[in-house]
């Protein structure tokens, strides 16, 4: 199948990221923008740009119909979510087939499959793959209880249809579930418009670990390695690396080799994360979800394999077989990812959108900054405060550490708060720097630094 011209169907440093990646390979771009985004970066790059609706997501990224009618009036062949807004949605993925579009992605039914957290669990559990403890739906408080009681606490609850956070609480003693289980029930219907709940075991001592899996439509499946995500804020990631630090190798090697287990048995077609939770105590992983999309953290992949997973994705939607076996995916070095949000940590990470009056990001070697911002550039309101992330590179962790370190406080923004002064404090943290991380680390971190205590 020939792609001639892609409809970028995003905004920010990822609509800029897909755009490059199709000028290196010589396919126009044509930028579905909001109003807000008019006058952004992506847009003055991509060879043409058509607005999609108002400001507001529902209106222009979120609108299905907009989008299909943006990529037929443009004459475009493809189309490219990149990650967030549709790039999940079943909706669009069949809209694209229904009218003779190639969405860069996997199909409608996969996207279904494995979007729905309940019927994700149910294909990896046949496929052998680790399963905490949990549940089916539970449809009230009294079912939840039952299986607590069954599986014991600390349980976590979760929304069936979502992700990103929302719909899940922890739940640590009994007399709290009532009041979790209706606050999670209501938080997943305002967000996914679906209140099904399931539980699993809540493992305190966790570590976020996923696979980056790329997959084609002649059946081939490889894995890019793992990442480690576990420094969150609300389920949120800040901080990401490849590959996961203080791993066996024996580890390492298993958890791999599940992520393909997965991709493979399901026909998965074009890139997807396969995410896992980790229990540093017990060194067993069990299966948590799988993303079909590309993921904010994919540069990290991409720098200890030196394999461009966007232009990988277009070839593999343009029908062809992957140019790599696995045995050919060589591991190098070790990357870390920074994400920077106009955010303003000493005040409960504040979102700070504004004009950007300087804008000096950090050059040298093994230094990658993906980001659509520059200076005079204003941060709207409207969208995730993400504004740029910073990618470096070294022979070792260690290295790349330094080399972190030195890259944010090279790193001159004003006009805006950012995350960086935090970021910061994390890359001299002892535990980080030793590779001791969970999910609650930066709960921690937080703490100490709004206190203005050193890292120790």
């Amino acid at each position: 199948m020939e792609i001639k011209r892609i409809l970028v169907a995003n905004r920010g440093e990822i609509a800029l990221r897909i755009i490059r990646a199709c000028q290196q390979m010589g396919i126009e771009t044509v930028l579905a923008a909001s109003e807000a985004d008019r006058d952004s970066l992506p847009a003055r790059l991509a060879d043409r740009m058509v607005c999609i609706g108002p400001a507001p997501a529902t209106q222009s990224y979120l609108n299905v119909g907009a989008i299909i009618a943006a990529a037929k009036g443009a004459g475009a062949d493809a189309v490219h979510p990149g990650y967030g807004f549709l790039s999940e949605s079943p909706r669009l993925a069949q809209a694209c087939a229904d009218e003779g579009l190639i969405f860069i992605g996997p199909s409608a039914e996969q996207i279904l499959d494995m979007g729905n957290k309940l019927k994700a669990r149910e294909r990896a559990k046949t496929f052998g793959i680790p399963m905490l403890p949990g549940s089916e739906k539970v449809h009230t408080h009294e079912e939840a209880s039952l299986v607590a009681q069954r599986i014991g606490f600390p349980v976590m609850l979760k929304a069936a249809a979502g992700g990103g956070g929302r719909g899940m609480k922890i739940v640590t003693q009994p007399d709290e579930l009532k009041r979790m289980f209706e606050s999670a029930s209501a938080e997943a219907k305002a967000a996914f418009g679906d209140d099904t709940l399931y539980l699993e075991r809540y493992i305190p001592n966790a570590r976020h670990v996923e696979v980056q899996v790329l997959g084609d439509t002649h059946g081939n499946v490889i894995h890019l390695g793992e990442r480690d995500c576990s420094l969150q804020r609300r389920h949120q990631k800040l901080v990401e690396e490849s590959p996961a630090p203080a791993m066996a190798d024996g580890l390492r090697q298993a958890i791999r080799e599940a992520g393909v287990t997965l991709a493979r048995n399901i026909g998965y077609v074009n890139a997807g994360t396969v995410e896992f939770i980790f229990d540093e105590d017990e060194k067993k992983f069990y299966f948590l979800e799988m993303n079909t999309r590309i993921q904010v953290e994919h540069p990290v992949s991409e720098m200890v394999t030196g394999i461009d997973l966007v232009q990988e994705q277009i070839r593999v939607a343009r029908g062809e077989k992957l140019r790599f076996r696995q045995e050919d995916i060589v591991f190098r070095g070790h990357a870390i990812e920074c994400r920077i949000n106009a955010e303003v940590p000493q005040q409960g990470f504040r979102p700070s959108p504004g004009r950007l009056t300087e804008w000096l990001p950090p050059e040298g070697p093994n230094i990658r900054l993906d980001s659509h911002c520059y200076e005079g550039y204003a941060v709207p309101p409207y969208y995730d405060s993400m504004i740029g992330k910073l990618i470096v590179y070294g022979t070792s962790r260690d290295e790349a550490l330094e080399r972190m370190g030195q890259a944010l406080a090279r790193f001159r923004v004003a006009g805006i708060g950012t995350t960086m002064e935090f970021l910061s404090y994390v890359m001299t943290h002892p535990d980080f720097a030793s590779g001791k991380v969970n999910t609650t680390l930066v709960d921690r971190m937080v703490e100490s630094f709004s206190a203005g205590l050193k890292p120790q």
